[in-house]
């Protein structure tokens, strides 16, 4: 079983002209536009949060150790 084309066949679709055009008023008018928010933001804190300052340390002792070992090798 073969499925059905994806496109209405044109001859059975109403409104539509030969040659693919459509009669006026047979179009939806346009949809209006609308900008902004539809709520108020939450404020943002400017503050570092404390994982970040926390992922940072777990960082910088990362390097350092690594720093250590590579030290401790070379001599």
């Amino acid at each position: 079983m073969t499925a059905p084309p994806p496109d209405p066949d044109p001859d059975r679709t109403p409104d539509l002209d030969t040659g693919g055009g459509v009669r006026p008023g047979s179009t939806p008018p346009d949809s209006a536009q609308t900008s902004g928010l539809s709520a108020p933001e939450p404020r943002t804190s400017y503050r570092f949060p404390p994982t970040g300052t926390l992922a940072l340390l777990v960082i910088v002792v990362i390097v350092v150790v690594f720093v250590a070992v590579i030290v401790a090798v070379l001599m």
